[in-house]
C-alpha cells in the first residue's frame, strides 16, 4: 500500500504538471486574438478493474489528465479602424484555405486579421486565402464556395442607361406667354433640374430638363445639353430628347411619352440610349412615384441616373452579413462576394492547428458552410478583431492551486518514503 501511495503521487505530479502546461499557454496567448482558453479535466484512475467484483472500498491508485477542453466563449471585440479587420460576434468560424506544416485544406479561425495581397486575394498573416461565395455579375453569390478575389483593376466606366427625377410640377404656374424655344429654354418654360449623364468613355455631360406646361394637367419637357457634347457648335443649346407629360385633378401622373430609347451619341463617344423615369403612370400605377401636380412649389425630391466614369481601387468595405464590397474613387461600390461562416456540430472537437487556425475532425463532425447571420451563425464586425478570451484573473488562481497541488503530491511521496524507510530500519 506504501507503494501504491507513491504511484499516487506521482500520477498527481504528472496531472498538475500538465496542468500547469495548460494554464501557461493560456496567460501566453492573453493577446492571442481569436485565441480561445483550454482547461484540463482531471479523472481518478482506479487500480482494479470494474468489473471483477472489487470492493468499492479499496483505495484508488491516483489520478490523471481526462481531457484538455477549449472554451468557445466569446472574446471581447475591440475596433481598430482598419477595414479588413473582421470579428464574429457569435458562434461560427472564417474558413481560410492553404497549407500549413505540410497540411493542404480549409482550415478555420476566429481571428480575423486579413488583408488583399498582391494578386487581389484576401489573406490572413500566414498568406491563407479566405473562403466565400464570390458575386455574379447579376449581383447574386455563387452556390460553391472559392477563394476571395478583389477586382484591384481600374473600373471602367458605365454610359448613362437610366435616369430618374423626382419632383412636383406646380399645378397653379401658367402656360408660357411665349412658345418653347431651345435657345431661350429659361423664358419659354416654367421649371427646370440638371443631371449629368455619361458617354461610354465616362465623359461626364450636363443634360438640362425643362417642363413646360401647355394647359391644364398637360406639360412638355425637353432634354437639352451643349451642342460641343453632341457634335454641334459650343454654347448653342441642343435638344436630344422631348416627350409629354399629363396629370388628373389629383395631382397624379396619368401618361409620359418621349422618355424611353432616348438615342444619343455625345461627342467622340457610341451611341447610346437612355431611358427617363418620371414615374409610373396610373392606372397601372400610383401615379405618385415620379413627377406630380400639386398646387405648391416645384421641387426635386431625388434624381439620379446609373453612368459613371472609370475609377481606381481604393479599398473594401465588409458589412454584418459579410459581403465583401470593392470600393472605387468614382464612388462606385462594387460586390465581390460574401464570407462563408463555417459552423459545426461540436466546437470542442476541433483540433487545434497552430497560428490560431483549427481543423476538423471526426468529434467535431463536418463544416457547415453558410452566411453570417444564418444558422445560428454570428454576425461580422468590420474594423474590429475579437481578443483571446482568456481570464488572467482565473488563470492566477488557477495557478495558484495547481502549484499547490503539486506540492501536495510531493508530500505524498516523501511521506511514503519515510514509511518505507523506517521498513526497512525495522530489519536493522
Amino acid at each position: 500500500m506504501v507503494l501504491s501511495a507513491m504511484n499516487s503521487g506521482v500520477s498527481g505530479l504528472r496531472a498538475e504538471s500538465e496542468a500547469i502546461s495548460v494554464v501557461g499557454d493560456n496567460i501566453a496567448n492573453v493577446n492571442t486574438t481569436g485565441f480561445k482558453s483550454q482547461r484540463v479535466i482531471f479523472q481518478d484512475v482506479l487500480g482494479h478493474s470494474i468489473l471483477a467484483g472489487t470492493a468499492s472500498a479499496l483505495p484508488g491508485s491516483g489520478v490523471k489528465v481526462g481531457d484538455i477542453q477549449q472554451l468557445f466563449t466569446q472574446g471581447s471585440l475591440s475596433n481598430t479602424g482598419v477595414a479588413t479587420d473582421l470579428a464574429l460576434s457569435g458562434d461560427g468560424f472564417f474558413t481560410v484555405k492553404g497549407a500549413v506544416d505540410g497540411l493542404v485544406g480549409n482550415f478555420y479561425t476566429r481571428a480575423g486579421t486579413f488583408n488583399i495581397d498582391k494578386d487581389g486575394f484576401m489573406v490572413n498573416p500566414s498568406g491563407l486565402q479566405v473562403q466565400g461565395y464570390m458575386a455574379n455579375p447579376d449581383g447574386t453569390f455563387e452556390a460553391s464556395i472559392s477563394s476571395l478575389k478583389v477586382p484591384t483593376a481600374a473600373l471602367p466606366a458605365h454610359a448613362t442607361e437610366n435616369a430618374t427625377v423626382v419632383a412636383n410640377l406646380d399645378a397653379s404656374e401658367a402656360v408660357p406667354a411665349t412658345a418653347w424655344d431651345v435657345l431661350d429654354p429659361a423664358n419659354t418654360s416654367n421649371f427646370s433640374t440638371t443631371l449629368t449623364m455619361y458617354d461610354s468613355l465616362g465623359a461626364g455631360h450636363t443634360v438640362d430638363v425643362y417642363f413646360e406646361k401647355t394647359a391644364a394637367g398637360a406639360w412638355n419637357w425637353h432634354g437639352v445639353t451643349d451642342g460641343a457634347d453632341v457634335g454641334g457648335t459650343a454654347g448653342v443649346n441642343t435638344e436630344i430628347a422631348t416627350g409629354t407629360l399629363t396629370f388628373d385633378n389629383t395631382g397624379k401622373l396619368t401618361g409620359v411619352t418621349g422618355n424611353t430609347g432616348v438615342a444619343v451619341t455625345f461627342t467622340n463617344a457610341a451611341a447610346q440610349t437612355i431611358d427617363f423615369n418620371f414615374g409610373t403612370p396610373s392606372p397601372a400605377g400610383t401615379g405618385l412615384d415620379g413627377i406630380t401636380q400639386f398646387a405648391s412649389p416645384e421641387n426635386v425630391s431625388s434624381q439620379s441616373q446609373d453612368g459613371y466614369s472609370s475609377g481606381d481601387f481604393s479599398g473594401v468595405a465588409v458589412d454584418g452579413q459579410g459581403v465583401v464590397t470593392g470600393l472605387y474613387t468614382n464612388g462606385q461600390q462594387l460586390a465581390v462576394g460574401q464570407l462563408a461562416i463555417a459552423k459545426f456540430r461540436s466546437n470542442d472537437g476541433l483540433g487545434r492547428a497552430g497560428q490560431n487556425l483549427w481543423i476538423e475532425t471526426r468529434d467535431s463532425g463536418t463544416a457547415a458552410f453558410g452566411t453570417a447571420g444564418s444558422g445560428g451563425r454570428g454576425a461580422v464586425s468590420a474594423g474590429a478583431l475579437e481578443g483571446s478570451n482568456v481570464d488572467l484573473a482565473e488563470e492566477f488562481v488557477g495557478l495558484i492551486q495547481h502549484q499547490r497541488s503539486f506540492s501536495a503530491n510531493s508530500k505524498t511521496i516523501t511521506t511514503a518514503d519515510e514509511m518505507l524507510q523506517e521498513l526497512i530500519n525495522i530489519k536493522r
